[in-house]
């Protein structure tokens, strides 16, 4: 026998807190915030690495110019580091060792340059505005200085929003390598204004 209509209207605001009661008490996905100790922990063995070094490409793309290369990282101590660009035919194209708050750089001359602001001197002589001091954060999952950031379901660093002289930028983390503990980040993308810069990571070694 059909449903009388009346019976069917009466019902439906039974039907409506029945599933209002289903969503309230629905399972929740896994906690997620950065204040979970699941992050903190993630974090503070991130924050323990002092040597090591990645390989892989580089990508720096703007309105002005793009530049493809391969990048070799190393690192020494906390603040001592060298990074090295080549061209697709192994040739040196940029060598920067910071040491002690004094960075040198070499271009593909064999021209060397000397200044204690790393990122002005790259900008002045390569075009390429790049934030090396949070760069070299971003690259191993840490935030750095900055408080808005998201956490994946495997409480990593899924995209950090910042701002840098007047400008807001963001960091994307595309994928992770679970080949080293802790996982650290295998592709990511920076996006600052009209700028962007990829990195992907093929491998780590970690002293």
């Amino acid at each position: 026998m059909p449903m009388r209509k009346a019976h069917l209207v009466r019902l439906l605001p039974l039907a409506s807190l029945v599933l209002a009661a289903c969503s309230i008490n629905a399972p929740k996905g896994p906690a997620t915030s950065p204040t979970s100790p699941q992050w903190r922990d993630h974090e503070a063995k991130i924050k323990q690495l002092e040597h090591y070094q990645t390989r892989g490409s580089f990508a720096y793309i703007s309105d002005k110019q793009k530049v493809y290369a391969r990048f070799f990282w190393q690192q020494y101590t906390r603040d001592n580091y060298r990074l090295l660009l080549t061209n697709p035919l192994g040739s040196t194209e940029m060598e920067l060792k910071v040491q002690s708050g004094v960075a040198q750089l070499t271009n593909n001359e064999g021209k060397k340059y000397t200044s204690n602001n790393p990122d002005e001197m790259i900008q002045k002589l390569t075009g390429m505005s790049i934030p090396l001091a949070n760069l070299r954060l971003w690259m191993l999952g840490l935030p750095g200085d900055e408080s808005d950031f998201t956490l994946d379901s495997q409480y990593r660093l899924s995209k950090v929003n910042y701002s840098q002289n007047g400008q807001q930028g963001t960091v994307v983390y595309q994928s992770y390598s679970d080949d080293v503990i802790p996982s650290l980040p295998n592709r990511l993308e920076m996006t600052e204004g009209d700028q962007r810069i990829k990195l992907k990571m093929d491998s780590w070694t970690l002293n």
